[in-house]
């Protein structure tokens, strides 16, 4: 067969086609694979008169060498771009949180101490007042004149005391010279004696009158805020039979407390943190405690642990905890629902930290969105420690190599391929507050 094709090749280079038509006969009847290379290298020849142009041979391989390997083409990058950002190496206190509420250090009923009509108040309800500030006035007509009164009493007695004295004086001088009887100056020495208990007892009316013109004024006992006033004026206030008039109730919200219940098991965690070591009443003093308000947020407000109740409480299984601290803007009002932090008496000294805001929820739990070495969105479930400003301690979930999704989160769900965008702290931080409202 192949003898059979180079014979007819060699036919065909010497009888060239005249006609294009003769070609396409023969291209339409089927030849053989050989038969058309010839026929192609034939009618080239023949129409252009120079052999048809060859395929560049391929390179033969080196000896001892295979062929090349035909490298892969590099894989397109799909999906949307996402920040990620590895998670941060910190040193961090442990820290038992506690829910509980504020509560003021002092809230004092305003009691009207005398008796009669309610002259002026002096505050506005709300008013935040000093310590000493005038707040209510009662009628004072009648304890003025008792002043008055107690004050001319004790001007008469000394005067009494005075005159006793002096005939004391002189009597004792004629008994010396026989002049007078020893009865005499015995009566004047007993006037005198009573004279003097009795200044001594017009001294204390004056002390009971004065104090009395001082309860006309009530005055606030502390800074603090006044609740509304309770009575309005040209009431009739005091002490009537067995009940007492309250005017109104000022409340001391700098410094506030704030107050919550340690469970029995986080007791016992962090003696065994301090090796079973009970601390002193002034090392318990020391102990410091960090105050928030938000579910989940900061902790702005700083303070100290002021009392611990010294046994747990049956009923409840809980131990009484109270902190105080510093309120100077009002920021904390009692009541308020608080929540703040203790140390437990360990440190952390290569704790992982992500943002806080990187965080999701479900029936599972809490997780975070993690980029493997694939690019594919991965969800994982984490267990969370402590709260270190925007920052949340994971225990367990996460490595430090994860690259966790810390924006546009609503890009990203698991499955899903994705561009990661390599990002630092800082620059996750000003891109968090240049997207915040």
């Amino acid at each position: 067969m192949v003898r059979t094709v180079q014979k007819g090749c060699s036919a065909m280079r010497s009888r060239p086609f005249r006609h294009g038509a003769a070609l396409l006969a023969l291209v339409m009847a089927g030849v053989t694979a050989g038969s058309d290379v010839c026929l192609a290298e034939s009618w080239w020849e023949s129409w252009f008169g120079k052999p048809a142009p060859a395929e560049t041979p391929a390179k033969p391989a080196e000896p001892g060498k295979g062929a090349p390997e035909a490298k892969a083409p590099a894989p397109q990058a799909t999906g949307p771009t996402v920040p990620v950002m590895l998670p941060e190496r910190q040193k961090v206190t442990e820290f038992v949180e506690l829910t509980g509420n504020a509560a003021p250090i002092m809230t004092v009923k305003l009691i009207a101490r005398v008796e009669g009509y309610l002259e002026k108040i002096h505050f506005l309800d709300g008013d935040f007042v000093k310590e000493g500030d005038l707040l209510f006035t009662i009628q004072q007509d009648q304890y003025k004149a008792q002043l008055t009164q107690a004050e001319a009493q004790v001007k008469a007695t000394k005067a009494a005391l005075f005159y006793a004295r002096t005939e004391v004086d002189r009597y004792t001088a004629l008994q010396k010279k026989g002049a007078a009887a020893q009865v005499v100056v015995d009566n004047w020495n007993f006037q005198a004696a009573k004279t003097a208990a009795e200044l001594a007892s017009a001294q204390a009316q004056v002390d009971i009158a004065q104090l009395n013109m001082d309860y006309t004024e009530v005055r606030a006992p502390f800074d603090g805020m006044m609740g509304k006033h309770l009575v309005d004026i040209g009431n009739v206030v005091g002490k009537t039979g067995q009940q007492q008039t309250v005017l109104a109730e000022i409340v001391q919200l700098n410094p506030i407390y704030v107050v919550a219940n340690l469970s029995e098991q986080d007791v016992l965690r962090i003696r065994a943190n301090l090796g079973e070591r009970r601390l002193t009443h002034a090392e318990l003093l020391e102990v410091p405690i960090e105050v928030g308000l938000e579910p989940g947020g900061p902790y702005p407000y700083k303070g100290k642990i002021q009392y611990v109740a010294p046994a747990v409480d049956p009923s409840t299984g809980t131990l009484l905890v109270r902190g105080i601290l510093p309120n100077p803007d009002r920021a904390l009002l009692p009541g308020f629902f608080v929540r703040f932090r203790i140390p437990k008496g360990r440190v952390l000294p290569n704790a992982l930290l992500v943002p806080d805001r990187a965080l999701q929820a479900d029936q599972g739990g809490r997780y975070l969105l993690v980029v493997n070495a694939d690019n594919v969105v991965e969800k994982r479930y984490v267990t969370l420690g402590e709260l270190v400003g925007e920052l949340r301690v994971v225990d367990s979930g996460v490595d430090a190599d994860a690259r966790v999704i810390v924006g546009d989160l609503w890009r990203s769900s698991p499955g899903t391929k994705v561009m990661p965008r390599l990002t630092t702290l800082d620059a996750w931080r000003a891109g968090s507050k240049g997207s915040r409202p």
